[in-house]
């Protein structure tokens, strides 16, 4: 089987539990990065603005949300995160929870702020 060449591609060849979620996910980062760059990217879902942004992924059971890693997004929203954290930079979320939207959109527009502040001093 081919690998998925469009985010709306990858998101209809997902299982079936984590469509809604990717969409959520979709909808959330194109709402809080209305300029940043929607590709395929590592086989997955990649979003870009004066650098990494986001990724995310279904798998077997659960839906991953890789935040690219930022140091305020630690400082800022650990309390915030600490539920869904699996990793250095990956938030999970199990089939059928819900998405948690207004941390999303306030973990990608830290990113867009650390971004920016990176291609400045570039």
């Amino acid at each position: 089987m081919r690998k998925p060449l469009t985010v709306s591609e990858y998101i209809a060849k997902a299982p079936q539990p984590a469509q809604a979620m990717l969409k959520k996910i979709r909808a959330t980062i194109r709402a809080a990065a209305p300029k940043a760059k929607e590709g395929i990217s590592y086989g997955m879902p990649y979003y870009s603005y004066k650098g990494r942004l986001a990724y995310f992924a279904a798998f077997k059971d659960h839906v991953s949300y890789f935040a690219m890693p930022g140091h305020s997004i630690k400082k800022t929203l650990s309390s915030q995160i600490n539920p869904y954290q699996t990793g250095k930079s990956t938030l999970q979320f199990p089939f059928g929870s819900a998405v948690p939207v207004a941390l999303l959109k306030k973990i990608v527009k830290t990113r867009i702020k650390e971004n920016l502040i990176k291609a400045e001093k570039k």
